[in-house]
C-alpha cells in the first residue's frame, strides 16, 4: 500500500518539473515567415507534419491546402444555394427525375434517396479528369506560386496587380479556404445531427 502511494506522489512530482525545451529546427524557422502564418495562431503546426521539412514538402503540404479549401468553398457555396432551393433545371437522368426531386448535402450521396450509382460515378469521373487534365501546375507557362493553375491561359487582371496586393488576395484566399474546410464539415455534421442552421436553414 505504501509502495503505491509512494509511485502515486512520484507520479504527481513529476508533472510539475520542468520539461526541456524542444529545440526549433532551421527548416521549421524557415516557415514561419510564409504566407498564411499570421495572427491570430501565427505559425500553426500542431502535427508536427513540418518538422524537418525541405521547401519541397512545405510546397506539397500547402498546394493540398489550397486545393482543399477551394474545393471546401464551392462545397459550401453548393449547400447554402441547394438549401436555398436552387437547383439546375431539368432531368438528371433518362427517367425524368429532376435535380430538386434528390435531397440535399450527404444524402444525395449515400442514403435511400441518394442520386443513381451511375451518376455518383460520372461525378468521380469528372473530378478525376479535372485533377489530371487541368487542375495542375503547368511548368514554364509562368506560374508565380504553388496553386497558381492559370498555366498561361487564365488571368483575369491578375497581372496588373502590385506585389503586396497579390500576396493579400493570396492569404484571403488561404484564409477563406481554412474557414471553408471547418464550415463544410460543420455541415455534415450537423446534417447527422439534424436541426436548423443560420443562412443554411434546415439540415
Amino acid at each position: 500500500m505504501k509502495l503505491a502511494i509512494a509511485a502515486t506522489l512520484a507520479a504527481s512530482a513529476a508533472a510539475f518539473a520542468p520539461s526541456k525545451v524542444a529545440q526549433t529546427s532551421t527548416a521549421l524557422n524557415a516557415f514561419e515567415s510564409e504566407l498564411g502564418a499570421q495572427p491570430p495562431l501565427g505559425f500553426f503546426d500542431p502535427l508536427g507534419l513540418l518538422d524537418d521539412a525541405d521547401q519541397e514538402r512545405f510546397d506539397r503540404l500547402r498546394y493540398v491546402e489550397i486545393k482543399h479549401g477551394r474545393i471546401s468553398q464551392l462545397a459550401f457555396l453548393g449547400q447554402v444555394v441547394t438549401r436555398a432551393g436552387i437547383h439546375l433545371p431539368g432531368s438528371i437522368n433518362y427517367a425524368g427525375d429532376s435535380f430538386d426531386s434528390y435531397p440535399n448535402g450527404v444524402a444525395a450521396l449515400i442514403g435511400p434517396d441518394s442520386i443513381p450509382t451511375a451518376g455518383l460515378v460520372q461525378l468521380v469521373a469528372f473530378i478525376g479528369l479535372l485533377e489530371i487534365g487541368f487542375m495542375k501546375d503547368v511548368p514554364g507557362t509562368g506560374n508565380e506560386f504553388v496553386g497558381d493553375f492559370r498555366n498561361g491561359a487564365l488571368d483575369f487582371g491578375w497581372d496588373t496587380f502590385d506585389e503586396e496586393t497579390k500576396l493579400s488576395k493570396r492569404a484571403i484566399e488561404l484564409n477563406n479556404g481554412r474557414a471553408a474546410m471547418m464550415g463544410i464539415l460543420g455541415l455534415m455534421v450537423h446534417e447527422q445531427l439534424g436541426g436548423s442552421v443560420p443562412i443554411v436553414g434546415e439540415l
